[in-house]
């Protein structure tokens, strides 16, 4: 009989879960090698004061992408996981007092786009049309398959220039609806996957149906929770998850990677490996590779996405009226999206993401009180070299401040814990080349076969999944990415 395959994952963000998982169900004996003391990567948890503070991501879309990991060995996620609807979607709330609930309700949704501009919610329906037809396209039919050549990407070619992919996301939009508020509340989406809705691909519009046919949701527990849920079911198959044990070197002979080593000082051998983790980060574990060091050079020279600035705090009270996600528009939509991605400077007002989970899960904060968390898109280290040792406290002001003069007027008074994370801690803690929260950019150029390749060129046996792979980040676009890494692997 021939001896079982086995393989090294290393990080335990939702990519290489996924993958893990997948190989796992295969028979494949699979190891995951942790730097932290909890799985999760961007999706890590906090429990201080009573309260469970997610690091994120917390929206959750297309459940059967996940549900998926689970039927491979004939199990149920509903038993390890409870998904719960977040209605609306997102409460979207403008300076001069405009609110806008972003829904799947048709009548609902509607009624809302009329309030901004009645002439528009024929164009939203031509819109909506679409984003159906991109969602086939770059979804569907090739969300979860490997770009490994350029004959691949040209296979694809004629279908996404027929959707006319070369044309940004609010370009798209503007085509079809005349109303700048409602211009931003379809197209602001890419920002949840760290591209610039006035550069990032057209195709990305495909988000608006993936929400709207599959809902969007929330881990009962937090998105940790979902996390332990895939724990639990890659133990139950026999996987072995290593915690607190960072990668430090990739080993490899030839063509061919042998093991990975740890901090430990543990040598893990395996048939193949693969990394989860940054992907400038990952191929400067390879010593002694004139190969790997050129990846690192070529690598650099992409354009990243940008970081983000994120306070936690938890307050006395609960907020009701506050929606679970809450999106607080800058009265600046384009010049401050050109201060993120191109000129490096901290916004002043910065746009946010307000995070109130307890709107939907109460036990998220102690009795009587909220935990939140706001977050606000800044640039990478790269593009401002911010020493936030010194500007986070600052800032952490600002961030508040935009919160209380919007939503919570008492804010400070309620004031129970607060702490924040910032990009020199998105570097830190998980080796993110110049702090970027969501790895390479999503533009077109960036995209596909252009994106880091689900299989290493050079070394057979080294693959790559999460963020900086085709399809790129959010947890659908990492759970595809493990899709694709697995087929190959398996």
């Amino acid at each position: 009989m021939p001896s079982q395959k086995s393989a090294v994952v290393i990080g335990s963000g939702f990519g290489g879960l996924a993958l893990a998982i997948r190989l796992q169900s295969a028979g494949i004996a699979t190891t995951i090698v942790e730097a932290r003391d909890r799985p999760g990567g961007r999706a890590y948890v906090w429990k201080e004061a009573g309260y469970t503070f997610d690091a994120g991501p917390t929206v959750v879309t297309d459940p059967p992408c996940l549900e998926e990991l689970w039927a491979l060995s004939g199990s149920r996620m509903a038993d390890d996981v409870t998904l719960l609807p977040v209605q609306p979607f997102y409460r979207l709330l403008w300076n001069d007092g405009t609110a806008f609930d972003y829904s799947n309700d048709a009548t609902q949704l509607n009624a809302e786009i009329a309030r901004l501009d009645p002439a528009d919610v024929a164009g939203y329906a031509r819109f909506l049309d679409y984003s159906r037809a991109v969602y086939e396209e770059g979804y569907v039919k090739l969300g979860a398959v490997p770009f490994l050549d350029f004959g691949s990407m040209l296979k694809a070619a004629p279908a996404l220039a027929r959707r006319q992919a070369w044309r940004s996301v609010y370009s798209m939009v503007s085509s079809f609806v005349s109303n700048e508020k409602l211009r931003q509340a379809l197209s602001f989406h890419t920002l949840l996957v760290g591209g610039n809705p006035m550069h990032t691909s057209s195709i990305y519009a495909l988000i608006h149906t993936l929400e709207k046919d599959g809902g969007v949701w929330f881990a009962k527990g937090g998105t940790n929770a979902l996390v332990n849920g895939m724990v639990a079911l890659f133990k139950r198959l026999g996987g072995k998850l290593l915690l607190g044990e960072a990668a430090t070197r990739i080993i490899h002979a030839g063509k061919r990677v042998t093991a990975v080593q740890t901090a430990a000082g543990r040598t893990l051998k395996a048939d193949m490996i693969a990394s989860n983790g940054d992907l400038v980060h990952s191929y400067g574990l390879i010593e002694g590779s004139s190969y790997a060091q050129g990846r690192v050079r070529a690598l650099k020279r992409k354009r990243f996405s940008p970081s983000l600035f994120v306070v936690h705090f938890g307050l006395n009270g609960t907020f009701p009226d506050v929606a679970h996600h809450s999106i607080l528009f800058s009265d600046r939509y384009g010049p401050l999206l050109n201060d993120i991605y191109k000129s490096g400077i901290l916004p002043p007002d910065p746009s946010l993401y307000l995070h109130n989970p307890c709107a939907t899960d109460p036990y998220m904060a102690p009795p009587g009180k909220s935990a939140l968390y706001a977050l606000a898109p800044v640039p990478h280290m790269g593009r401002a070299p911010v020493d936030w040792a010194r500007e986070g406290p600052r800032y952490r002001e600002v961030v508040l401040n935009r919160v209380r003069d919007l939503l919570i007027p008492d804010l400070y008074e309620r004031l129970d814990h607060c702490f924040h994370y910032t990009p020199q801690d998105f570097s830190d803690d998980l080796g993110a080349h110049l702090g970027s929260a969501f790895s390479l950019e999503p533009i077109l150029t960036q995209s596909a076969w252009f994106r880091g390749h689900n299989r290493d060129d050079h070394f057979g046996n080294l693959y790559f999944v999460g963020a900086g792979t085709h399809p790129g980040a959010g947890i659908p676009g990492v759970v595809g990415s493990a899709k694709a890494t697995a087929s190959l692997m398996v």
